[in-house]
C-alpha cells in the first residue's frame, strides 16, 4: 500500500489544457489524503517530464504515482518504465485518463475540470491500495488455432504457418473456402474468385505446419493465453478419408441424386445424399448427409446402398 503519492498532471500540449484547468487540478490534488506532491508539465511523456517524475520520487520519497494524462493504452507502458527507473515498483502506478474521458469528451471547461478532479480523486484512492508486483516469465505453447476456414481464416493460418507456428485450422463445413468459394468474381476488380482462393486452399492443405480439421467444431475452450486446451468435435462423414479418392462415382450412383437441396448453391441447385461440396473442395472427399441418406434415416436403401457398390476404393 502507498503512503506517499505523487500526482503528475500532463497538459498534452493543448489537448488537455485547453479544456481542463490544469493549475486548479494540481492544487486540488495537493489537498487529497495521501498526496505528498502534485506537479504539472506540458508533455509528461517527454524526457523532461520523465525526469520530473523520477526526481520527485527521490526527493519526496514517493511510493505511489498517479499520472493524469491520456489513455493508458498510449503511455502506461512508458510510465511504468519511468516509475521503475525512479525506484518505485512499476505496478504502484495508476493512470487517470483526463484526455479521452474528459477533455475530448466535453465542451464546458468548468465541468470538465470538475470531472478531471473526480478522476484524479478516484485514481489516488486506488493508488493507496496498490501493492508491488513482480513480473515473471513462463513457457507458453506457441501453437495457434484459427477457427473458420474462409479466405480470412486461410490467409491467417498461412501467415502464422510461414512464421514457424504449428496451426490448427478448424472449419465446420466439409470443405474450407467459405463464402468466397461461392462467388464467381470479387468486388471491385471483378477478378476470378476461384483463381484467387483455390491456390490458397491447396497451400493451406499441404503446408507442413497446418493441420486441417474440416467438418469440425469447437465445443469447449479452457485455459489462458499460451496454455489453452480446446475441445474439438469432429463430425462423422461416414466415409473413410484415407480411402476416398474423390472420384465422385458414389455421388453419381446415389439413389437420391439431384434430389437433395444444395447448401453450396444456396438451395437453388440439387445434390445427392452423398456429395462433394463443390469441384474444388479441400479436402476433396465425399461426405454423407445423415439427414437425407436412406440408410441412415430408414436403415434401408433399396436392395442395398448403391454408393457402396460404386466405390472401388471401399471407402
Amino acid at each position: 500500500m502507498s503512503n506517499k503519492i505523487g500526482v503528475f498532471v500532463c497538459h498534452c500540449g493543448i489537448n488537455i489544457a485547453s479544456m481542463v484547468d490544469v493549475k486548479k487540478l494540481v492544487e486540488y490534488a495537493k489537498k487529497l489524503d495521501g498526496v505528498a506532491v502534485s506537479k504539472d508539465y506540458k508533455y509528461m511523456c517527454s524526457d523532461v517530464g520523465a525526469n520530473l517524475i523520477k526526481d520527485s520520487i527521490k526527493k519526496d520519497k514517493l511510493d505511489g504515482i498517479v499520472i493524469a494524462c491520456c489513455s493508458p493504452r498510449m503511455h502506461e507502458h512508458t510510465f511504468r518504465g519511468v516509475v521503475e527507473s525512479g525506484g518505485v515498483n512499476a505496478f504502484n502506478l495508476e493512470i487517470a485518463n483526463i484526455r479521452e474521458q474528459c477533455s475530448w469528451a466535453h465542451e464546458d471547461k468548468e465541468r470538465a475540470t470538475e470531472k478531471a478532479k473526480a478522476l484524479v480523486r478516484g485514481a489516488v484512492s486506488k493508488a493507496k491500495l496498490l501493492e508491488p508486483l513482480e513480473t515473471s516469465k513462463i513457457k507458453v505453447n506457441p501453437d495457434a488455432m484459427v477457427i473458420g476456414g474462409g479466405i480470412a481464416g486461410i490467409q491467417s493460418a498461412l501467415d502464422l504457418a510461414e512464421q514457424g507456428h504449428k496451426v490448427y485450422l478448424i472449419e465446420k463445413s466439409p470443405s474450407i473456402g467459405g463464402r468466397m468459394a461461392q462467388l464467381d468474381k470479387t468486388f471491385p476488380t471483378l477478378d476470378c474468385s476461384g483463381c484467387i482462393l483455390t491456390p490458397k486452399m491447396m497451400d493451406a492443405a499441404n503446408h507442413p505446419n497446418i493441420e486441417l480439421l474440416s467438418y469440425s467444431e469447437v465445443v469447449g475452450v479452457e485455459g489462458s493465453i499460451g496454455n489453452y486446451t480446446v475441445k474439438v468435435k469432429k463430425k462423422a462423414r461416414y466415409v473413410d478419408l484415407d480411402k476416398c479418392t474423390g472420384c465422385g462415382d458414389c455421388v453419381q450412383a446415389c439413389r437420391l441424386k439431384d434430389r437433395v437441396t444444395s447448401e453450396f448453391d444456396e438451395e437453388i441447385g440439387k445434390r445427392s445424399a452423398i456429395y462433394i461440396p463443390f469441384p474444388q473442395a479441400v479436402p476433396l472427399k465425399c461426405v454423407i448427409d445423415k439427414e437425407h441418406c436412406l440408410m441412415l434415416t430408414r436403415g434401408k436403401c433399396g436392395t442395398g446402398p448403391l454408393c457402396v457398390e460404386a466405390c472401388e476404393a471401399g471407402a
